[in-house]
């Protein structure tokens, strides 16, 4: 099974899940950690998509075909698409990760096409594998996925603009009660919120324990 570099606030989100869904969480996670890894590694435009292509094809491949000899690939056919997540739905990713690879400026409907396939996506598809049905699961998906573009980010304004645009959907999928099954979402969009206020280590761990217990 793969298993992803978890850093500690991301193992304590996914411990929230139910214990059947963490393998699948997991694959997930490591699969966005491979999209993302294909435009930090390229040297050109081109050649990230040429690989974001292979991708594309072998995550619709899954529909049809086992998996390929790849560990993250075999990880989400094996824990993901029995929950009724398609490999089609999660090729999607792609387009928001490609809405920011090419050279040129960043613009603000790159970052909202950026957060909608890669966040809206990844967090529809754990909220399957989890069995939760909150409404505010794209909304939070699109959040995170701001906040960890704009940690990633050297341009400055595009990441002000990112922490602008994640404010608003991180707001509004905080003020709803997660469900048990989706507390392991509601609590990556809580650290997401916490990145985006620099908020010590220290002072989340009480926070994330509440929501645990009252989905708040």
């Amino acid at each position: 099974m793969v298993t992803e570099r978890l850093s500690p606030d991301r193992a304590l989100a996914v411990a929230y899940a139910p214990a059947a869904a963490r393998p699948g969480l997991l694959a997930l996670l490591a699969l966005d950690d491979a999209l993302g890894a294909v435009l930090r590694r390229a040297r050109e435009p081109m050649l990230a998509r040429m690989r974001y292509a292979w991708w594309f094809e072998a995550l619709e491949g899954l529909d049809t075909a086992p998996p390929p000899a790849e560990p993250v690939l075999r990880a989400v056919a094996a824990a993901v698409l029995p929950c009724g997540v398609t490999g089609a739905a999660l090729a999607g990713m792609i387009d928001g990760w490609e809405a920011i690879g090419d050279e040129g400026p960043i613009d603000d409907a790159m970052l909202t096409t950026f957060a909608e396939a890669r966040g809206g996506t990844l967090f529809d598809a754990m909220a399957r594998v989890c069995g939760a049905a909150d409404a505010q699961t794209r909304t939070a998906g699109e959040g995170w996925a701001l906040v960890d573009l704009a940690t990633a980010m050297s341009d400055p304004a595009v990441a002000a603009r990112a922490r602008a645009m994640a404010a608003e959907r991180l707001q509004t999928a905080t003020e709803s009660r997660w469900s048990r099954e989706g507390r392991a979402l509601g609590a990556l969009t809580l650290i997401a919120r916490f990145e985006l206020e620099g908020r010590s280590p220290a002072g989340r761990v009480g926070r994330l324990l509440m929501h645990r217990l009252t989905g708040r």
